[in-house]
């Protein structure tokens, strides 16, 4: 089994993480550019409910790096308080209080003193809903009464005119909302939200590899030829994506006469990710066995014309919300979840992981089969093909 967990993301890497997210790309596209798999990303976009951190500045009135050098110096050639402070323009209390502070005149390190004044200086402010307890229970009242943030901070503007302190903007709400470290508003309060969603995201984003809304030239379920509706020959496949935690997938593909299973290892849910992965996996089967596929209407398919182009296999989507019309994948994607639990993260299992868990499923009878097993299904269709 493949090792769990990922190593974090460094500093650089989280500045670089939220200017991509700013700008609007996908966590998969983000990913990528990081050479992180897109859940590590979502992890660390959702801890902030989709909200970019202010980038942190130094106080103009603290020591600077530099000047903790010439303090490490002044030290190294036993000048006193008096000297070193007239040297950077500080007052001597100051270079007293910050040598005292990082071990004296013998263990002083400048490095080290800089190091520590930049994580003391993380000192969170209370939110304005974390302090004002009548202002926090009047919002949590409104968004149970399926009032938007904006509504919220609008009315209470216009209500209460004269007392700033009954007055709050959308943009602290939603963070109280979707930033739960705070400990303000219960996350449950989401669900009164229009969109659902479970972070922010501005609405200029852009749909950037995740396009949005109709399929373009997608083929219906409904123009399939008729020997694919009765089973009557090997070669047509089911296919659809299997959700895990930490916004993870993989594809599962199920030949409709055999009900083998393939399980194919995800970069992320975007069409470029999906379809390149399927790609990769159609092209090592025996020519001919895959003619068709049949897809839900996820738009991780959008690109089903490269797909197509790429290994000569027609695809059918669903009609919408009829996930009942490819039954073989969905009823093997409840088999699944014996192996593969609803919530588990899914990027921990490699390629090699995913085909041993599909040949347990290919090697097991099925009762539709006349207790057969797809493994000697296939076996029986790939040698007719030859």
């Amino acid at each position: 089994m493949a090792r769990t967990g990922r190593p974090g993301l460094s500093a650089e890497q989280k500045r670089e993480l939220w200017a991509r997210w700013k700008a609007g790309e996908s966590l998969s596209d983000i990913g990528r550019a990081l050479g992180k798999h897109a859940g590590s990303v979502f992890g660390v976009v959702l801890a902030k409910g989709g909200i970019a951190p202010p980038p942190r500045t130094r106080s103009r009135l603290s020591l600077t790096s530099e000047e903790r050098e010439e303090i490490s110096r002044g030290l190294a050639a036993e000048w006193s308080f008096h000297q070193i402070a007239n040297r950077l323009g500080r007052s001597p209390s100051t270079i007293s209080r910050e040598v005292r502070r990082n071990g004296g005149r013998k263990r002083y390190r400048a490095t080290q003193a800089d190091e520590r004044a930049w994580q003391q200086g993380l000192r969170p402010k209370a939110c304005l809903l974390a302090i004002n307890k009548s202002l926090q229970e009047l919002v949590a009242e409104k968004l149970q009464n399926q009032w938007s943030p904006e509504q919220i901070s609008g009315w209470l503007k216009a209500e209460h005119r004269d007392n700033r302190t009954m007055r709050v903007s959308h943009e602290t709400i939603y963070k109280s909302l979707f930033i739960q470290a705070r400990g303000v508003l219960r996350k449950e309060l989401t669900r009164h939200l229009r969109s659902r969603r479970v972070m922010r995201r501005g609405k200029t984003a852009s749909t950037v590899g995740q396009p949005r809304g109709q399929i373009i030239d997608a083929v219906s379920i409904r123009d399939r030829p008729a020997e694919i509706e009765d089973r009557a020959v090997p070669g047509h496949w089911e296919g659809d994506l299997l959700a895990g935690g930490k916004n993870t997938h993989i594809a599962t593909l199920v030949e409709r006469q055999s009900r083998f299973v393939l399980l194919v290892h995800v970069e992320g849910k975007d069409s470029d990710s999906v379809v390149e992965a399927l790609v990769r996996q159609v092209q090592q089967l025996p020519q001919g066995l895959m003619a068709s596929l049949t897809w839900d209407r996820g738009m991780e398919l959008a690109q089903h014309k490269r797909f197509s182009i790429a290994t000569d296999v027609s695809v059918y989507f669903c009609d919408p919300q009829s996930p009942w019309q490819r039954g073989s994948n969905e009823n093997t994607n409840g088999l699944l979840r014996q192996y593969l639990p609803k919530g588990s993260d899914l990027s921990v299992y490699s390629q090699d992981d995913l085909d041993a868990i599909a040949l347990r499923l290919n090697t097991r009878p099925r009762k539709t089969l006349g207790s057969r097993t797809p493994g000697a299904m296939l076996a029986e269709a790939v040698a007719l093909i030859d």
